[in-house]
C-alpha cells in the first residue's frame, strides 16, 4: 500500500513525507474519525464499521410500510466498505453538481481520508457568531437556502444538519453523505423530509421565532422543486396528527427533541393552512 500511497501523492497534493503518516494512521488508529495533520494541512480519517449498527432499523422499515409513511424509511444498510463507497459516490455525484464538499484524499477498504474543511456552520455557529442574533438567524436562512439549491439540482441529503455543513467562499457546503435515501423513497419525499429535518434545528436555534421561521422557509421554498414542496405538505399533514400527542407528553416532560418537533412541525402546517387560505 505504501507504493501505491507515493503514486498517489502528487495527484492529491500530499508530500512524499506525509505517505508514511497517512499510512500509520490509517493501519494504526481505531477511532471513528481521527485527524491527521500533515505538511500540506489537516485530513481527517473516518471509519465505518467501527459503531454498532442500531437493530431499530429493521423495526423502523416496518413501521414505516406499516403506516405507509415512505419518509421513515432508513436508508438500506451496508456493510463497512459498502458505507465507505456510497459515502464517496455521493461525494462524487454532488461536487459534479456545483455543491462544495469535502475531497477525498485516500481511501482503504472501509477506511476514507477527507480533506479538512475548517469549521462547520454548527461551530461556526457558537464561535464566531455567539452574541450576535441577528448574525445566527441570517445563517440558519443560509442554510435553507442552499438546501433548496441543492433540491433544485435533483439531489437530497439525508441529514442536513449545521454540523454537517461547511462554509467555503459564503456557499454553505454538504459532508457525512452516510444516508441515501432517495433509494427507498421518491426524491421529492426526500427533499421533503430534508427541509423538515432542517426545520428541526431552525425550530431550536432562532432568536427571532417566526419572523426567521418565515424567512428559512421563503429561502428554501424559493428555489425548491415544487414536487418537494407539495410533499413537504403531505408529510407535515401526516405529522401534525401527532401534535396533539406531543403536547400531552410535553405537559409532563418538554425534552428538547419533543420542544423541537412541535415548533418545527407547527409552524410548517401552518405555512400550508394559510397557503390554502389563499
Amino acid at each position: 500500500m505504501t507504493s501505491e500511497l507515493q503514486s498517489l501523492a502528487a495527484d492529491r497534493g500530499l508530500s512524499e513525507k506525509d505517505v508514511p503518516v497517512l499510512l500509520a494512521a490509517l493501519i494504526g488508529g481505531k477511532e471513528r474519525v481521527q485527524r491527521v495533520v500533515l505538511s500540506t494541512g489537516a485530513v481527517w480519517i473516518k471509519r465505518y464499521g467501527t459503531e454498532r449498527k442500531p437493530r431499530w432499523v429493521i423495526l423502523q422499515r416496518m413501521a414505516a410500510n406499516l403506516i405507509r409513511a415512505p419518509f421513515l424509511r432508513p436508508s438500506p444498510v451496508l456493510g463497512d466498505e459498502g458505507m465507505a463507497k456510497r459515502e464517496m459516490r455521493r461525494i462524487a455525484q454532488f461536487s459534479a453538481k456545483g455543491i462544495p464538499t469535502p475531497r477525498v484524499v485516500y481511501s482503504s477498504g472501509a477506511a476514507v481520508a477527507f480533506s479538512d474543511v475548517g469549521l462547520t456552520v454548527d461551530r461556526h455557529m457558537k464561535r464566531v457568531l455567539k452574541g450576535d442574533p441577528v448574525a445566527c438567524d441570517d445563517m440558519l436562512v443560509h442554510c435553507c437556502a442552499e438546501l433548496g439549491r441543492l433540491h433544485s439540482k435533483g439531489l437530497c441529503h439525508g441529514r442536513p444538519y449545521p454540523r454537517d455543513m461547511f462554509l467555503r467562499d459564503g456557499r454553505i457546503g454538504f459532508m457525512d453523505f452516510e444516508e441515501e435515501p432517495d433509494t427507498v423513497m421518491p426524491l421529492e419525499t426526500a427533499q421533503a423530509r430534508d427541509i423538515w429535518l432542517l426545520f428541526l434545528q431552525v425550530a431550536q436555534r432562532a432568536r427571532f421565532g417566526k419572523v426567521t421561521h418565515d424567512r428559512a422557509y421563503e429561502a428554501w421554498a424559493a428555489v425548491a422543486p415544487p414536487a418537494a414542496v407539495a410533499e413537504l405538505r403531505k408529510l407535515t399533514g401526516f405529522l401534525g396528527g401527532f401534535l396533539w400527542a406531543a403536547r400531552l407528553i410535553g405537559r409532563v416532560h418538554m425534552g428538547s427533541d419533543l420542544q423541537r418537533f412541535i415548533v418545527a412541525t407547527s409552524y410548517l402546517m401552518h405555512v400550508f393552512v394559510n397557503y390554502r387560505q389563499d
